[in-house]
């Protein structure tokens, strides 16, 4: 009965040590999240439009900086010739004056901040949830991410797929942008007809 034991966990052993283990073939690539950024349209309109009303805003306060820089100016040559306590009454509102615009610099700088920081997360967001889907839909094991923030020190060439995810991103951009145009013809010509 031993014998019979041994022979069959021998013999087990021996069919176990005959299977070879399948290999899955690990595929593997990597972005470069900085050019990605930069050549990612949406990335571009999102930040053409935080510029563009950074520099509406700044016109509107550097208006109101130039009449206060004119009144200051105004009010040196009118100190000696209407006193000491007129000076004193309009050097006090040029100084509240001041620290008004140099609050609503500060204002206007952290809102514009706030704003494309938010919808910047927004974006970031969205591209990883796209690579993801995308590193899924290629068959991909892993997708890594060199730029500013680098977590791959060292990849060949050949495993850079920035330029066919800024493709891709850039492709679904335009789709969504081509089919709310139409939503927006749409509702224009019902308007129309209804006039």
């Amino acid at each position: 009965m031993k014998k019979v034991l041994l022979i069959i966990a021998i013999s087990i052993s021996v069919i176990a040590c005959n299977k070879t283990a399948e290999v899955k073939e690990v595929k593997t690539a990597y972005v470069d999240t900085s050019v990605l950024m930069k050549e990612y349209t949406e990335a571009k309109d999102l930040e053409a439009k935080y510029k563009a009303q950074s520099e509406e805003k700044g016109r509107q306060l550097d208006a109101e900086i130039k009449r206060f820089k004119q009144d200051a100016a105004n009010f040196q040559s009118q100190a000696q010739a209407n006193g000491q306590a007129w000076a004193q009454q309009k050097g006090a509102e040029l100084q509240k004056r001041e620290q008004q615009l140099s609050y609503a610099q500060q204002a206007l700088s952290q809102q514009l901040q706030q704003e494309s920081g938010t919808e910047m997360d927004t974006l970031v967001s969205g591209v990883k949830k796209f690579i993801k889907a995308y590193g899924k839909e290629k068959g991909y094991s892993y997708i890594y991410g060199t730029g500013d923030a680098a977590s791959v020190l060292y990849a060949e060439e050949k495993y850079d797929i920035t330029k066919d995810i800024i493709k891709a991103l850039n492709d679904k951009y335009k789709a969504a942008a081509k089919t709310e145009e139409k939503v927006e013809d749409k509702t224009e010509d019902k308007t129309e007809e209804k006039k």
